[in-house]
């Protein structure tokens, strides 16, 4: 009798995904598909997917999605968790999505407190167009519309969204985790894992930070973007918990 010791989880779907080699989205995509599995909520699961790289994510989960405008994901949360509060909702978002033209959103949604979870991937750069510099975009970091890298005197200072939302009270959960290696994926699970259960419990907004590479506008193997992060962005983005309301109830 064969032991099965690994398996691709059901939150997912068969469809292959179109990120570049060596992009961590399809991490976590697992990571939430797992977590929603896990916790018995894939059927009364309500996606929203950005736009950027992870556009397509409809495809990917095996649960109900929806597609917000650029930057609106959050406001588009909020309208569905509140016509159907018994629905688990969640956004999924990347860095230009979320802290450029959807930073009115983010903030006001963590400020009043709705009850969705969002995970939100950063890896310092506009993915899907090119790789224009993002919010988060480091200082020095070349970027298409950073050649020689992000002047401060230009372009202001990278955002640390999960540090500014963990100072709004409606932020029940905030958490950076990263995907880097094995260990940091199990902690990055537990997390969001995490911020769902929150939700589940109805006690307010939960947001998980996840850094995350692009070889491909950076300029980068894999190898060497999982390296160009643990040297630069995380010392910029330092992993861990920034809030969680109710961690002696874990």
């Amino acid at each position: 009798m064969s032991t099965v010791v690994f398996k691709k989880t059901e939150g997912l779907t068969d469809k292959t995904t179109h990120y570049c080699p060596g992009c961590t989205h399809g991490i976590i995509h697992r990571l939430v598909a797992e977590s929603l599995e896990e916790l018995g909520v894939l059927g009364d699961t309500i996606g929203v997917a950005p736009v950027g790289c992870a556009v397509l994510a409809y495809k990917y989960f095996k649960c109900d999605m929806h597609q917000a405008a650029h930057g609106r994901a959050p406001a588009v949360a909020t309208g569905i968790k509140r016509a159907r509060p018994e629905n688990v909702v969640f956004t999924y978002q990347g860095d230009g999505d979320l802290a450029s033209i959807g930073a009115a959103e983010i903030v006001h949604a963590a400020a009043r407190g709705e009850k969705i979870t969002t995970i939100f991937i950063n890896n310092a750069i506009y993915g899907m167009t090119g790789g224009q510099m993002a919010p988060t975009t480091l200082i020095g970091q070349k970027a298409a519309t950073a050649p020689l890298g992000r002047d401060p005197k230009l372009a202001g200072y990278p955002i640390k969204v999960s540090e500014m939302l963990a100072t709004l009270e409606g932020a029940k959960f905030v958490e950076r985790v990263s995907v880097d290696t094995p260990i940091n994926v199990r902690k990055a699970k537990k997390a969001i894992k995490r911020a769902f259960e929150i939700q589940l419990s109805g006690e307010g907004f939960g947001i998980v930070e996840v850094l995350s590479t692009c070889p491909t506008n950076w300029g980068m193997s894999a190898i060497e973007a999982l390296e160009w992060l643990r040297k630069n962005m995380m010392p910029k983005y330092p992993l861990g918990n920034l809030r969680d309301d109710n961690k002696g109830d874990n």
